[in-house]
């Protein structure tokens, strides 16, 4: 779907430099190659603080290169480089607005911080992630999830 992706819209910039790039790298983490997800990302590198199209209709899309980045990074265990990703996001909440990778990169620094040791860090990130999830149906695997990591900081 990637490669019909791709030659359907061979110029289109949001297609060409967000959505292939991040797909593809998507498929990398996927199989266990966070390196080659990082070096599929960098063709987005110049663009990816820029608003896709699809942001007029809801503010979905963009950063998603930035994110995939650091989610990348994190399965590298790179968590110093994991969290400049998350940052970026998080600097620039004006982009993502009410897409989900706003909220999901407070999970994501979190992370970052843990596995960088930076435990007062990470509490703190994660204490941001839980109040946004406050409300949230307790049974979502990434609240569970979160909650666990959190408890084991502790």
């Amino acid at each position: 779907m990637t490669d019909d992706l791709a030659n359907r819209f061979p110029e289109d910039t949001s297609v060409k430099f967000n959505y292939v790039p991040t797909l593809r790298a998507l498929l990398a983490l996927k199989h266990g190659s966070p390196s080659q997800a990082i070096e599929l990302l960098q063709i987005s590198v110049p663009y990816e603080l820029g608003t896709q199209r699809s942001t007029i209709h809801g503010s979905f899309g963009a950063l998603y290169p930035i994110y995939v980045r650091g989610e990348a990074q994190l399965a590298a265990g790179r968590g110093t480089e994991a969290s400049d990703e998350f940052e970026k996001i998080l600097n620039h909440r004006g982009i993502v607005l009410t897409d989900p990778v706003g909220v999901s990169a407070y999970l994501g620094l979190a992370r970052a911080y843990a596995i960088s040791g930076d435990t007062m860090k990470a509490r703190h990130a994660y204490d941001e992630f839980l109040a946004l999830w406050k409300d949230a149906d307790p049974g979502i695997t990434v609240l569970t999830q979160a909650k666990t990591e959190y408890a084991a900081l502790r």
